[in-house]
């Protein structure tokens, strides 16, 4: 696995959500050129929709092949289908709109109002993945997994100390209890998001500067889950000025990319 971890620090927020979006169409428009099918990874969020509604700008939408490109989810909220809370549905107002794009490209998780319980949703998007996945893979080969990352350093719905962030076999868990409301969600499992290519971590206010500098520093991924996403070709953290305010410079000097 690689240990390639770049941060980038874009002192505004709005130019941090600018700078993701136009990196995002640079990356995703080489990897087309290169592949005939992407998997992409979204996240919600306030800087992770953000940065959806910044692809959705024409100049950019229209830079890339959505015909070729599949969209998938981190994680989302047990709430019903179309519920303004869950990931999909701003995803949907922000991006999804917008593009000419095929429906069964869109990958949504299940939701509470359709036909299954719980933990038969999880089953059901793992069945998914795997229905996406090459030979001898539980998923397909995601080319990019956008993150956010939490105050507590959690990422996708896998939270500090919870059994999420330990699980090793399945793709999807179901979470009860979550920290964060709902209390209920479905999120994939780290050795799902660290097998993609590339991960990148968008993380933008102070709040977010304690995660930020305990991920680089190596911590525990059970202490904080952000510091144990790592892309096999490449892991980037995107930070504005704010997040990387508190964080020792020396620590942000080994990471910046020359």
């Amino acid at each position: 696995m690689s240990t390639d971890r770049i941060v980038h620090i874009i002192e505004d927020r709005d130019a941090l959500i600018e700078n993701i979006a136009d990196e995002f169409v640079a990356v995703i428009g080489q990897a087309l050129a290169d592949r005939k099918v992407l998997h992409l990874c979204l996240t919600g969020g306030t800087v992770g929709i953000g940065v959806l509604a910044a692809i959705g700008a024409e100049r950019r939408r229209t830079a890339l092949d959505w015909n070729r490109i599949h969209l998938w989810w981190g994680d989302e909220r047990w709430l019903p289908s179309g519920d303004p809370e869950r990931n999909d549905a701003q995803a949907q107002d922000a991006l999804l709109k917008h593009l000419a794009i095929p429906v069964e490209n869109i990958h949504r998780f299940p939701a509470s109002d359709g036909e299954h319980d719980l933990d038969a949703a999880a089953e059901a998007y793992a069945r998914e993945l795997s229905a996406n996945a090459p030979e001898s893979s539980a998923g397909p080969e995601f080319d990019l997994v956008f993150l956010g990352v939490g105050p507590d350093g959690h990422i996708a719905s896998l939270f500090p100390g919870r059994e999420g962030i330990r699980e090793k076999d399945a793709t999807v868990i179901a979470v009860r209890n979550s920290p964060k409301p709902p209390p209920e969600r479905l999120s994939l499992t780290l050795p799902v998001i660290n097998s993609a290519e590339r991960v990148w971590l968008c993380l933008a206010g102070a709040d977010k500067a304690a995660a930020l500098g305990l991920a680089l520093a190596g911590a525990s991924e059970i202490d904080v889950p952000a510091a144990g996403a790592r892309g096999r070709g490449k892991t980037v953290f995107f930070v504005d000025g704010a997040a990387a305010s508190e964080v020792p410079q020396d620590l942000l000097n080994d990471h910046r990319a020359v």
